[in-house]
């Protein structure tokens, strides 16, 4: 396995220190704040792991960015069992840090059986993700363009794999509509683990999602006038899938107003299958500059 997907897996993979309590940590890669989706996806590995039953898996997920994570301290993740049913299981984790909560989430586990069926296509007229532009290709093209504090962090290779197909540059964004489709995959092999591979896909559901509802304005998180942060976060695991394997996130942002930004996203197999489905809500708070 590639060693930057196993990082990634190592930093997925908490330390119980007491029963529903785990420790997780962060990796040291420079940035101020710890990234939304790793606390998402430590959470809902936290959450998981009080699931004895391993045919109950996530269906859903609700969380609330409380605070800013820093980086250089643990995480400690509180698990209450809210309820073990039937059918149905639910979990509430809270991500502390220095006595304070930065995080929480409610996560519901289903044991998986068959039911009605339906689904919304996937879009048509995608190209497919050998047609897209790489994360490589796009650095190359805007490597002039790249501040050099960001650089370093540009050139580390990835766990996640990443082409798009309607690739704007994050340091001078032009205007664009407020949709994108990316396709994603993890660098290597994944373990077959279903609740693994959801932990991953919601870590990866955070990368682009926040991007899309400041698309149209032509403005980039880069800039020292533009605050953004995400607010919230949810998930719905329709049926299961594989991460290794390239998954269409076809994302769209239906408004945004009063400094914050709605955002939809939708997962898809490559032929075409809809496996997952996210929202967030975001701030994107533009400070006016004064004389």
């Amino acid at each position: 396995m590639k060693k930057e997907l196993a990082d990634l897996l190592d930093l997925l993979d908490l330390e119980q220190i007491e029963v529903n309590m785990f420790r997780g940590v962060s990796p040291a890669e420079g940035w101020q704040r710890v990234y939304g989706g790793q606390v998402i996806g430590q959470a809902l590995v936290a959450a998981s792991r009080t699931v004895e039953d391993e045919a109950r898996i996530a269906h859903s997920l609700h969380g609330y960015f409380l605070r800013p994570g820093d980086t250089t301290i643990p995480i400690l993740y509180s698990v209450d069992r809210i309820r073990d049913g039937r059918s149905f299981t639910t979990r509430r984790v809270i991500a502390v840090q220095r006595g304070e909560p930065i995080f929480s989430m409610s996560v519901s586990f289903q044991v998986i059986e068959d039911g009605l069926h339906h689904q919304i296509d996937m879009p048509e007229h995608i190209k497919p993700p050998e047609e897209c532009a790489s994360q490589e290709e796009l650095r190359e093209a805007y490597i002039d363009k790249i501040p050099e504090e960001y650089r370093e962090s540009f050139e580390r290779p990835r766990p996640i794999e990443m082409r798009f197909m309607e690739p704007n540059n994050d340091f001078e964004p032009d205007p664009m509509p407020p949709y994108q489709h990316v396709w994603i995959k993890a660098s290597d092999t994944m373990p077959g683990d279903v609740r693994l591979n959801q932990c991953f896909l919601a870590y990866a559901s955070d990368m682009t999602l926040l991007d899309t509802c400041y698309r149209p304005h032509g403005i980039g998180w880069t800039d020292e006038d533009f605050q953004v942060a995400s607010l919230d976060h949810s998930m719905w695991f329709h049926q299961p899938f594989r991460t290794d394997e390239w998954l269409l996130y076809q994302q769209d942002s239906p408004f945004s107003g009063g400094a914050r930004g709605f955002n939809r996203g939708s997962f898809y197999t490559q032929d075409g299958k809809l496996v997952a489905s996210a929202t967030q809500e975001g701030l994107i708070r533009l400070h006016r500059k004064t004389s």
